[in-house]
């Protein structure tokens, strides 16, 4: 089964950021990604000051297989992004949006660095899963737009996937739909 935290919990993890600090502001953009547009933690990485359109409100992802997508820049995302660059020294010749606070100040070394944030803060939250990386936000939000009503047509776009094989894992998290669908035991309940 996909790992997922609950909405009350994802919204605790947004929280723990601290909103007036810089390393916070900056992790809160990045759980905003992930959470609420299901980016993966390399595309988190890759975003570049480039791929901001903010006239369009929108963000290109450079995704696997070098795929690249506009998606529409939410407003929540859009702020929380705004208000990280806004404290990012101007003058870097490094074009990445997420960079590390400490000197050399360049982009974040890779996708483990995004779940090392993920972890962090979910110890913040003192939310404990099993699983505990920058992929459980990207589940998160699939098994809640699940429980929306949303189709698994639906969680395949917004997740990106190339293949429906791949969305259909979330079928196994709605338990009431499943068991609408189960046939009862021959010979009934012994």
């Amino acid at each position: 089964l996909p790992r997922f935290l609950e909405s009350a919990e994802v919204e605790k993890l947004l929280s723990v950021c601290d909103r007036t600090s810089p390393v916070g502001k900056r992790n809160r953009a990045i759980l905003l990604l992930l959470a609420r547009l299901g980016l993966r933690a390399g595309e988190v990485v890759q975003i570049t000051l480039e791929d901001i359109d903010w006239e369009a409100g929108e963000l290109l992802v450079r995704g696997k297989g070098a795929r690249q997508e506009r998606l529409p820049l939410l407003r929540e995302v859009g702020q929380a992004l705004a208000d990280y660059l806004r404290q990012r020294p101007a003058r870097l010749a490094c074009r990445r949006v997420f960079l590390r606070m400490v000197a050399p100040y360049c982009g974040l070394s890779g996708s483990g660095t995004v779940s090392s944030i993920v972890r962090r803060s979910l110890a913040r939250a003192q939310l404990h899963p099993n699983h505990r990386g920058a992929h459980l936000l990207r589940h998160s939000l699939a098994t809640q737009m699940l429980r929306r009503g949303a189709s698994l047509t639906q969680i395949g776009q917004v997740l990106r996937h190339q293949r429906a094989q791949t969305t259909e894992i979330y079928a196994k998290v709605d338990v009431a739909a499943l068991q609408a669908l189960a046939q009862p035991w021959p010979g009934g309940v012994q």
